[in-house]
């Protein structure tokens, strides 16, 4: 017969295990992340590491906490590639050759307007916006404050031929917010919640749009650290997340292959797809590559195949160069410190998105 004390001691056992925080299932890992406590600036907010779709480590900072949204900026310029594969998966973008005015007929006979959806997606639309340079005719603070911004993006004149030149803009993203909410009549921040956002049950989130009432394509798209890494395991499954299909595999691949060299101008980027960025790193002497969303201030969804992996950050290191280096100093730490390397990065299959053990 059990004793009523020997009930007591385990019900005991079982409340104080239950109150105490499970262990880092990664030791490692969340020593590397532990290292960041000490950075200087207080402006790091969250890392969560996936492996193989599980969370593996996580840390917050600086007082974040793991339900906050965060502004992961520009970061949301890939999940409006994203929305626009959906879009083509159903039939309401027919294809990235098309003209935006296919879909934004008022913008024909205007400088965006002749421009293919894919030269929008790799930033080689042509139009005289550059956000460095405040004289710039589409210069991004001139779009954010314009009170009509579609007729203000259909006004920005043309300095290149569509496909001729890289260059990094938010009009240019901002055009493809346009065309997803012209192709499928409908917000784009309300298809992003019915075909991406819900299937990934993503719930807490905000998409800022713009005075005309279109989702800000290019960007303010806050989400929880850990909702920002969903999206990037839903970009490592190769649009599969939980064995849903969400968004083709054939899309990924496109939008994650290199279109665009720009190591030239970009130190932590070699190439650019459709608005994801690739990079291949030299961990301990060995090549990895990574694709990678990227954000203002150090927002970072790191994509590696190679070792079944997902690092999401989020930075409040706006307008500060040292945001992108301490993002990729954190995602350098995390992968020497992963014990649990597999494969060899070389042997990635050309889908980008699967590697063989």
């Amino acid at each position: 017969m059990v004793s009523v004390k020997a009930v007591i001691i385990a019900l005991c056992a079982v409340a104080l295990s239950a109150a105490a925080p499970a262990p880092p299932a990664d030791p490692a890992l969340d020593r590397a992340l532990a290292a960041f406590d000490r950075d200087e600036h207080p402006d790091l907010r969250g890392v969560v590491v996936l492996r193989d779709g599980r969370v593996v480590a996580e840390r917050y900072y600086n007082g974040e906490a793991a339900g906050n949204l965060h502004d992961v900026r520009s970061a949301g310029k890939s999940v409006t590639a994203l929305l626009v594969g959906i879009a083509i998966d159903r039939g309401t973008i027919y294809n990235v050759t098309d003209a935006v005015a296919t879909y934004w007929p008022e913008a024909k006979g205007s400088a965006i307007g002749d421009v293919a959806i894919r030269d929008v997606l790799t930033m080689r639309s042509g139009l005289a916006a550059f956000d460095e340079g405040a004289a710039s005719p589409g210069n991004e603070d001139k779009l954010d404050a314009a009170p009509d911004p579609l007729a203000f993006l259909r006004s920005i004149p043309r300095d290149d031929p569509p496909g001729s030149r890289y260059r990094y803009n938010s009009a240019t993203a901002y055009a493809a917010g346009v065309v997803v909410a012209k192709a499928t009549g409908r917000s784009m921040a309300d298809f992003a919640r019915t075909s991406l956002f819900d299937p990934l049950g993503i719930r807490g989130w905000a998409w800022a749009s713009d005075a005309a009432g279109y989702t800000k394509g290019q960007g303010n798209l806050s989400l929880t650290t850990r909702d920002f890494a969903t999206i990037g395991e839903l970009v490592r499954g190769g649009g599969l997340y939980r064995g849903r299909r969400i968004v083709s595999a054939g899309w990924i691949r496109d939008a994650l292959a290199p279109k665009v060299t720009i190591s030239d101008s970009d130190p932590y980027a070699d190439g650019y797809g459709y608005f994801w960025y690739s990079k291949v790193l030299q961990i301990a002497g060995a090549p990895v590559p990574v694709s990678f969303a990227s954000g203002n201030g150090g927002n970072k969804i790191y994509v590696v195949p190679g070792r079944h992996m997902v690092v999401a950050i989020t930075s409040s290191a706006y307008g500060r160069g040292y945001g992108q280096r301490r993002s990729e100093a954190i995602l350098k730490a995390i992968l020497s410190a992963d014990r649990r390397r597999r494969g060899n990065p070389l042997m990635c299959s050309d889908t980008v998105i699967s590697c063989r053990n």
